[in-house]
C-alpha cells in the first residue's frame, strides 16, 4: 500500500468524499509553533481557515490505515470543501480481539472495514451483541446541540472579515482616527450581534422541532418473548420493539414484521393522507437464498415505519402484538437525513460568488499598488517610518470596503421579506439570486398544475372479453353484487379516523362511487378472534334485492392488502366474501401494467384504442381485474404469500374513468413562462397521452407542435436495447410520415421505464432528448431526482414545483424547489409556498431575478466607492495629505451606508420579460461598466486636482497663515495637512460621485421597479444633494470646522459644481450607451466565431446541423458500439 494513497468515501452518492491519511509530525509542529509566536498568532489565523495547510505544514503522509489525521475532500460541485479529523480509536479486546477505528463527520460514523481498506458507515450489525450494538451506533437521538453564546461568538470573530476589520480598527487608533474606528466597531458589534441572535435562534428552532417526541418509553422484545419497558435513546438496530394500539411517534425507523400500521407520514412526504403499512413478508423457502429477499429500505418502504411519522391505529390479531425491527437510529435515520440536510447543506455553486472573490483579489491588487506608492512616495518625502507604515496600511484598508458582506446581503434580506407578504417562504436565502437565473421549470402534475381531487367521469366495464357502453356510475342495483363494484369497493388503503374515512384522494373518490359502507374492527374484536377481518365493506341495504334474510349477509372483508407502489404502479388486495369458501384477489392500477397481468383472452382487443382515446382527452384512467384464488388459501397462507403470486392470471374487468381539472391560475403562469423564454417540462407519475393531453390543454405544448414518443426497450434475447419513434398522434402520423422534418417545432415524450432504458444503455442520446424533451410520464421519485440532475448536466437552472408528495428529491436536487405543500416536508424544499397553485413560480423568478441585479448594482457601488476614495487619498498624499476623520466618517455612514441599504429596496418588476440577468460579475456589460466609470471618477478627480492648483489664489491662500484674499477664509496649518484646497476640492468632488455612481448604478427596468419608485432612495439622495449643494454654496462655519474643509472662492465653487454636472452627463450617457449594448458594436469590427458557453447551447447549435434529427418515426435507434466513431447508438430505417 502506497503512503500518497486517496481514498473514495460514499463512492457514488451525494456525499462522496476524497480522503488522505497524515501522521504528526513533531518537528513541524514545533516549527509551526515557532512561527505562531514570531507572527503574534496570524500563522495560526491562516491555518485555521486553510485545513489543508495546517494538516500538511503539522503532518506526513502516511497509509488510511494508519493514519492519526484524515483530510476529508468534498467532490460535489465545483468548490472544495476542505475538513481536518481526528481518528479515534478504543479497543474491544475484551470481548473481540480487536482494535476499531473509526471517526465522526457531519453527525456520521465512519469505521475502518480491513476487506475494503476504507472507512465505511455500519450497517450489517444484528450479528453483533447488544453491547457491541450500543457501542457501535451509540445514543438513538438526533442531537442538535445549540451552541454557546461563547462558541458562536469565536467562530464569528475568527471570521477573515472581521480579523481585516480589527486589524483596521487597530491602525485607524494608531494614526487618531478615533470617531471611525469607534463607528466601525460599533457596526461590528451590531452586525456580530444580529449574525449571533439569528444562528441561535435557528439552532433553537431546529432542536425544538427534533426534541418533540424524540424521547419517548419504547416497549423492547428481549430473550424468552419478555417485553422491557425502556427508554428510545436505548435502542440499536435488532431490537424488536412492540408498537402500542393507540399509536406513538416513531423514535426510529423500524420494518414491521407483524400486524399493520397507519401512519401520517406528512413530515417525510407532505402528504397528510393516511398510509397503511403491512408487515414484512416472509420469503418463501425456496426464495430465501435469493438477493431480493434481503430487506431494502427504498424497496420495503411500504412495510418501514419512519422515524419522525406518527403512527396512528395498529391491528392485530388473537392478542399478537404489532412488532417491528429496528433498522436504523440517531442520524441514519430518514429523518435524521432530512436534519443533516439542514444542519449540512450543500454548498451553493453560483458563479456570482466566484466572481465576487476574484473581484474582491482584483481590489487587493490595486491596493497592493497603492501600497507600494504611498511608501516610494513617502521615502522621497523624508517621511518617518511610523507615517510610512500607517499610511501605507491605511490604503489597503480605504480599497477593499468593510461593509461589502452587509451590504451584498441586504438586496436578498429584502427580497426574502417581500416573498414572505405573498405567501413564500424560504429557508435558504442564498438561492434566491440563483432563482434569477432559472431557464427551466419542472412541474408535477396532477395537484400542481391540476387540481388536487379527483372528479369520476364515469366507468367502463368489461364482460367476455368485450368493452360495455360507458356509465355514468357504478352505483346502481344490478351492479352490486358484481365483481367491478367489489373491486372499487376493496381495492383502496382508506381507514376510518375517529369516525372519519380517510385516505388517497382517489381512493376516496372511487369508494364514495359505490355508495358502499366501510366498517372497522374494534380493538376489543381484534383481541378476541382468531381470523378476524380487520377492515368489512358492504352495501347499504336500499341498493340490495329485497330479501330482508340476505340483506345482511352480503359483506365483504379485506384479508390483506399490497399497498399502492409507485415503482409498480398498482395496489391489490385479498377479499373474503360472507359464507364464501375461496377468498378473492382485486387489483387496480395504470391500465397497461394491469392488462398486462390479465389473461390475454380477458383483455379487449381494442383496449388500446379505447385507452388512447380517454387518455387524449385528458382523462385517468384506472384499471380493475379479478382472480377467484384457490380454497387451498386459507388465511395464514395469505398472510404470508408473495404479491408477484397473487398479481398473476387476473381476469381484466374494465375502466374506471376520472376527470382531473387543470387549475385556473395554470395557462397564464405557463403562457408567462413562456413568454419569458422559461422552458416548462412536466414530470407526472400519471398515464403517457393523459400527460401529453394536459401539456397541450394548459398551452405546454402549443397547438400544432409535434409531439414525438420515443418507447425504449430493454437488451432481449441476444437483442440490443432500442428505441423506437413514433408520433403521439394518429393525424400526425399520417401527415408528417412523408416529411418529418417540416416541423421543427417539435417535443418528446417518453415514460419512466423508457428514460431508465436511455438513461443506461444511451447517455448520449439521453442529453439531446432532454433538450425538447417535455413530457415524462409514469417517472418514480428517484427518476424525477434523475431527471433534475440531467438537465442540470447541460447547464440548464432548474427550477422543480410540485406538491411534496415523491417530489421531495427532486425538489432538493433542484436550483430553485417549491413545495406547495404547507406542511414539514417544506423543510427538504428551499421554497414553500401558502398558495396552493403554480403562480408563485414567476413571482420567485421575479424576485430572484430583481435581488440578483441588486446584488450586482451594490457590488458595482462598492467597488467604485473603495475606487473612489482611493484615488482621493491617492492624490492627496502626493501633496502629503489625506481626508480628514470626519470626512471618512461622512463619507462611510451618511453616504455609503445610507445609500446602500436603501438602494438595494427596489421591488421586483412587475412581469418577466424574455431576457435573463447575467450569472456572474465577470462579464462584458458589467466590466465595461466598472471600467468606464473608474475613468471618469479618475478623470474628473485628476482635472479638480490639477485644475484648483492652477488658480490664481491658490500659493497665496494655501500657504498663508493668516491672509484673507477677496474675502476667503484662510486655511489653518493642521498637523496631517487635512485643511487645504486640494482636499477640499477632492471631497467635494468626490462626494457627489458617490450620489453620481449610486444613482447610474441603480437599474430599474427590467429586472427592477424604477429608482423613482424606491422613495427611501430617492428620499436619501435628494438630502444629501440638498446637503452637499448647501455647504458648497453657503458655508457654516460649525460644519467647515466638523468636517475640515476650507473656505473656498465663490468662482471656484462655481467651477467645482461644472465639473460634477459634467461628471454626471457623462457618467449617465456612457451607462446608457452600455445598456443600449453598443459595445457589441466593437465586437462585431473583428468576427470571430464562437461555441456558446451552455452545454445545451451548444448541443442545440450541433442538432441544427444533423439531417437525421429529429428521428423519423420509421427508424428505430439500437445501442450498438461502433468503434470506429465512438457513437454508442445506430439508426436503422425500416421500411
Amino acid at each position: 500500500m502506497e503512503k500518497g494513497e486517496m481514498k473514495i468515501l460514499n463512492k457514488g452518492e451525494e456525499e462522496e468524499m476524497e480522503l488522505q491519511g497524515y501522521r504528526l509530525c513533531r518537528w513541524r509542529l514545533a516549527l509551526v509553533g515557532f512561527g505562531v509566536l514570531c507572527t503574534g498568532g496570524f500563522l495560526l489565523l491562516l491555518l485555521y481557515w486553510m485545513p489543508e495547510w495546517c494538516v500538511k505544514s503539522t503532518c506526513t503522509r502516511t497509509t488510511v490505515r494508519d493514519a492519526e489525521v484524515v483530510l476529508l475532500r468534498s467532490t460535489v460541485g465545483s468548490e472544495f470543501v476542505l475538513i481536518n479529523l481526528p481518528v479515534c480509536i478504543f479497543n474491544l479486546s475484551s470481548i473481540y480481539p480487536v482494535t476499531i477505528r473509526y471517526f465522526t463527520f457531519h453527525s456520521t460514523k465512519y469505521y475502518w472495514n480491513d476487506e475494503m481498506q476504507n472507512y465505511k458507515v455500519w450497517l450489517n450489525s444484528l450479528f453483533l451483541s447488544p453491547f457491541v450494538r450500543r457501542l457501535f451506533f451509540g445514543v438513538n437521538e438526533i442531537a442538535v446541540k445549540v451552541p454557546s453564546v461563547f462558541k458562536l461568538l469565536i467562530k464569528e470573530v475568527l471570521n477573515p472579515f472581521y480579523i481585516f476589520q480589527l486589524f483596521s480598527v487597530i491602525l485607524w487608533s494608531t494614526d487618531e482616527y478615533y470617531y471611525y474606528a469607534v463607528a466601525i466597531v460599533f457596526m461590528s458589534v451590531i452586525s456580530i450581534a444580529t449574525s449571533l441572535y439569528t444562528i441561535k435562534k435557528q439552532y433553537i428552532m431546529l432542536h425544538d422541532m427534533v426534541a418533540a417526541h424524540s424521547i419517548v418509553r419504547v416497549s423492547v422484545c428481549r430473550a424468552n418473548n419478555e417485553v422491557e419497558e425502556t427508554l428510545s435513546t436505548d435502542l440499536v438496530p435488532g431490537d424488536v420493539v412492540v408498537i402500542p394500539s393507540n399509536g406513538t411517534i416513531m423514535p426510529c425507523d423500524a420494518v414491521l414484521i407483524s400486524g399493520t400500521c397507519i401512519v401520517n407520514e406528512s413530515m417525510l412526504t407532505g402528504e397528510s393522507v393516511p398510509v397503511t403499512k403491512t408487515n414484512l413478508p416472509n420469503p418463501l423457502p425456496g426464495e430465501r437464498e435469493g438477493a431480493d429477499s434481503a430487506y431494502n429500505a427504498e424497496e420495503h418502504k411500504r412495510h418501514t415505519l419512519f422515524c419522525g411519522t406518527n403512527v396512528i391505529q395498529t391491528r392485530f390479531y388473537t392478542g399478537e402484538l404489532v412488532k417491528a425491527v429496528v433498522v436504523r437510529t440517531g442520524f441514519s435515520t430518514a429523518k435524521g437525513q432530512l436534519v443533516r440536510s439542514i444542519l449540512y447543506p450543500k454548498p451553493t455553486d453560483f458563479k456570482l460568488y466566484r466572481d465576487a472573490y476574484l473581484f474582491l483579489l482584483c481590489l487587493v491588487a490595486v491596493a497592493g499598488i497603492g501600497f507600494i506608492y504611498s511608501i516610494v512616495l513617502s521615502i522621497m518625502n523624508g517621511e518617518k517610518v511610523k507615517t510610512i507604515i500607517i499610511e501605507s496600511l491605511d490604503i489597503i484598508t480605504i480599497t477593499v470596503p468593510p461593509a461589502l458582506p452587509a451590504a451584498m446581503t441586504a438586496g436578498i434580506v429584502y427580497a426574502q421579506r417581500r416573498l414572505k407578504k405573498i405567501g413564500i417562504f424560504c429557508i435558504s436565502p442564498q438561492r434566491i439570486n440563483i432563482c434569477g437565473q432559472i431557464n427551466l421549470v419542472c412541474f408535477d402534475k396532477t395537484g400542481t398544475l391540476t387540481e388536487d381531487g379527483l372528479d369520476m367521469w364515469g366507468v367502463q366495464r368489461v364482460e367476455g372479453g368485450r368493452f360495455h357502453l360507458s356509465e355514468e356510475s357504478a352505483h346502481k342495483e344490478n351492479l352490486v353484487k358484481s365483481q367491478f363494484v367489489a373491486c372499487m369497493a376493496t381495492c383502496h388503503s382508506l381507514t376510518k379516523i375517529e369516525g372519519q374515512l380517510s385516505g388517497d384522494p382517489l381512493d376516496l373518490k372511487m369508494f364514495e362511487a359505490t355508495g358502499w359502507i366501510l366498517e372497522e374492527a374494534t380493538e376489543e374484536e381484534t383481541a378476541l378472534h382468531n381470523r378476524i377481518m380487520p377492515t368489512v365493506v358492504r352495501p347499504p341495504k336500499q341498493l340490495l334485492p329485497s330479501q330482508p334474510d340476505e340483506s345482511s349477509l352480503y359483506e365483504i372483508g379485506i384479508v390483506r392488502q399490497f399497498p399502492f407502489s409507485s415503482a409498480l404502479q398498482r395496489m391489490s388486495v385479498v377479499s373474503r366474501t360472507l359464507g364464501e369458501k375461496c377468498m378473492d384477489a382485486f387489483m387496480k392500477g395504470a391500465p397497461e401494467v394491469v392488462a398486462s397481468l390479465c389473461k390475454r383472452e380477458t383483455v379487449p382487443e381494442n383496449f388500446a384504442e379505447v385507452l388512447e382515446d380517454y387518455t387524449k382527452q385528458g382523462f385517468r384512467v384506472i384499471a380493475l381485474a379479478h382472480r377467484r384464488l384457490g380454497s387451498k388459501l386459507n388465511w395464514h397462507k395469505v398472510q404470508n404469500v408473495n404479491r408477484d403470486y397473487i398479481e398473476a392470471n387476473m381476469e381484466f374487468l374494465g375502466l374506471i374513468i376520472m376527470q382531473n381539472k387543470l387549475k385556473a391560475e395554470t395557462p397564464g403562469v405557463l403562457q408567462d413562462l413562456y413568454r419569458a423564454n422559461i422552458r416548462t417540462v412536466m414530470v407526472t407519475g400519471d398515464n403517457m397521452l393523459t400527460a401529453v393531453s394536459v401539456a397541450r390543454d394548459c398551452g405546454m405544448i402549443p397547438a400544432g407542435d409535434t409531439v414525438i414518443i420515443a418507447d425504449a426497450l430493454p437488451p432481449h434475447d441476444g437483442q440490443a436495447a432500442k428505441i423506437t419513434w413514433r408520433y403521439a398522434d394518429s393525424l400526425e402520423d399520417e401527415g408528417h410520415a412523408e416529411e418529418p422534418k417540416t416541423q421543427p417545432l417539435y417535443h418528446f415524450a417518453m415514460n419512466g421505464k423508457s428514460f431508465a432504458i436511455i438513461a443506461e444503455h444511451f447517455p448520449d442520446m439521453l442529453q439531446k432528448l432532454v433538450l425538447h424533451g417535455t413530457v415524462f410520464a409514469r417517472m418514480a421519485p428517484d427518476q424525477k431526482t434523475q431527471l433534475v440532475e440531467t438537465l442540470q448536466g447541460v447547464d440548464y437552472f432548474v427550477g422543480m414545483c410540485g406538491d411534496g408528495a415523491n417530489d421531495c428529491g427532486a425538489l432538493k436536487r433542484a436550483h430553485s424547489g417549491i413545495s406547495l405543500s404547507e406542511l414539514e416536508a417544506s423543510v427538504a424544499s428551499p421554497f414553500t409556498s401558502r398558495t396552493p397553485n403554480i403562480s408563485c413560480v414567476p413571482s420567485l423568478i421575479r424576485e430572484g431575478r430583481a435581488a440578483l441585479i441588486t446584488s450586482f448594482c451594490v457590488f458595482k457601488f462598492m467597488a467604485l466607492y473603495s475606487i473612489i476614495q482611493y484615488i482621493s487619498v491617492t492624490l492627496l498624499y502626493s501633496v502629503s495629505s489625506n481626508l480628514g476623520d470626519f470626512q471618512f466618517l461622512f463619507i462611510d455612514i451618511a453616504i455609503i451606508l445610507l445609500i446602500v441599504f436603501t438602494m438595494s429596496l427596489n421591488p421586483a418588476w412587475k412581469e418577466l420579460v424574455s431576457r435573463r440577468p447575467p450569472s456572474g460579475l465577470i462579464s462584458g456589460p458589467l466590466l465595461l461598466s466598472v471600467l468606464t466609470q473608474i475613468l471618469i471618477c479618475l478623470g474628473f478627480q485628476i482635472i479638480t486636482f490639477l485644475w484648483v492648483q492652477k488658480q490664481p489664489w491658490f500659493d497665496v491662500c494655501n500657504h498663508s497663515n493668516h491672509l484673507n484674499v477677496s474675502g476667503v477664509n484662510t486655511t489653518e496649518v493642521d498637523d496631517h495637512n487635512i485643511q487645504n484646497f486640494e482636499n477640499t476640492s477632492l471631497f467635494y468632488v468626490s462626494s457627489f460621485q458617490y450620489l453620481i455612481v449610486a444613482i447610474v448604478f441603480s437599474k430599474g427596468k427590467p429586472f427592477r421597479q424604477p429608482s423613482y419608485k424606491n422613495w427611501p432612495f430617492v428620499l436619501s439622495a435628494v438630502s444629501l444633494y440638498f446637503f452637499l449643494l448647501f455647504i458648497m454654496f453657503h458655508p457654516v462655519e460649525g460644519i467647515d470646522e466638523f468636517l475640515e474643509i476650507v473656505c473656498v472662492p465663490f468662482e471656484w465653487r462655481l467651477k467645482v459644481f461644472l465639473i460634477i454636472v459634467v461628471n454626471a452627463a457623462v457618467s449617465v450617457l456612457v451607462e446608457g450607451v452600455i445598456d443600449m449594448q453598443a459595445y457589441k458594436c466593437l465586437f462585431r469590427l473583428c468576427p470571430r466565431k464562437t461555441t456558446p458557453k451552455a452545454r445545451y447551447r451548444h448541443l442545440a447549435q450541433e442538432l441544427s446541423l444533423d439531417p437525421d434529427w429529429p428521428p423519423n418515426p420509421t427508424t428505430t435507434t439500437e445501442a450498438k458500439p461502433r468503434p470506429e466513431n465512438g457513437s454508442v447508438y445506430d439508426i436503422i430505417t425500416h421500411s
